[in-house]
């Protein structure tokens, strides 16, 4: 039987651990119990810096519940770094792993059904959202309209899927090799290439503590998702300095046929917007492929995307 790894993210999470670590550890006892998994299965909490006691309550529960282990890194890293630290500590202590927010709003039920779909021959399992009626009309309208920008960028996602995913062991070792530092991990998986499938469930409501992702946050992940697989926005450019060409040859026309008309063309108002138009263009254009140069930036460097600071097995 494989031995499971349930990667589990947690930042300021200190409310939400005395409920996630006994759920969890039943789900892993009721695998066990149906023989799907090893007994050695274990949950691997990743304290991404946390401002609050996350850390203690993960040692505290490691004593009652000795199959949950803990890995604290040195700073607050963000989501996906934290999540790439828990995948790539666990590459090599287990055959499958599976992971989840530690809101438990994802549903944990249909881990057995990952687990199943595993042992058919599927590497990655994604968890979709069969709906969306927990979230507000607004995250609903954005969320949808995120995946369909996505889409449009030419970037290859899993629409209403989030971080909920089953991935085998050699699945892993080849998301190991992507070593860029600007991340985007719901881009990347479909990247790997092996065989997949999705379970799908219903999204729950957070119980305790409060959502580490607002809608800056989430705004920032969306530009780094697009930005980091897509230079789409860098032809919109191209293609809108050439519309500026073709706006401007016409009034040039306009203006010279005006003249030769004798009709005098009344132009401060007309140039000034011109000039604050283009103006504005040229300043978003130029900052535009800034952020592409600051990514390019960052990559050379190959700084460290994360330090771990303890392991607790």
């Amino acid at each position: 039987m494989e031995k499971l790894c349930i990667v589990v993210p947690c930042y300021n999470e200190e409310e939400m651990l005395p409920i996630t670590v006994p759920a969890l550890n039943d789900v892993l006892k009721d695998l066990v119990a149906k023989n799907k998994i090893d007994p050695e299965s274990f949950v691997l909490y990743v304290d991404d810096g946390s401002k609050d006691q996350t850390w203690r309550k993960i040692c505290e529960l490691h004593e009652t519940y000795p199959n949950a282990c803990g890995l604290k890194l040195a700073g607050n890293v963000g989501h996906q770094f934290a999540l790439t630290a828990g995948l790539l500590s666990a590459k090599d202590l287990c055959d499958v792993t599976v992971s989840i927010d530690a809101d438990l709003q994802d549903d944990v039920a249909v881990i057995e059904e990952m687990i199943d779909k595993f042992h058919e021959g599927k590497d990655i399992v994604y968890g979709v959202r069969s709906d969306r009626k927990s979230d507000s009309f607004f995250k609903r309208v954005t969320a949808q309209g995120f995946y369909k920008v996505m889409e449009f960028m030419g970037v290859k996602t899993i629409y209403n899927h989030a971080d909920f995913r089953l991935m085998s062991k050699r699945a892993v070792e080849q998301f190991s090799k992507y070593e860029e530092t600007n991340l985007y991990l719901r881009g990347m998986m479909p990247l790997i290439g092996y065989e997949t499938d999705s379970v799908f469930y219903e999204r729950k409501t957070r119980v305790a503590g409060e959502s580490k992702y607002p809608l800056k946050k989430m705004l920032a992940l969306a530009w780094n998702g697009i930005t980091s697989f897509s230079i789409k926005p860098i032809g919109f450019i191209t293609g809108l300095g050439a519309l500026i060409v073709c706006c401007s040859i016409l009034a040039a026309i306009y203006a010279l046929i005006s003249y030769a008309w004798g009709h005098v063309v009344p132009g401060w108002t007309s140039l000034i917007l011109s000039i604050w138009f283009i103006g504005g263009v040229q300043l978003l254009s130029i900052g535009l492929i800034g952020q592409y140069i600051g990514k390019i930036y960052i990559e050379v460097k190959h700084r460290p995307r994360y330090n771990i600071e303890t392991l607790l097995k």
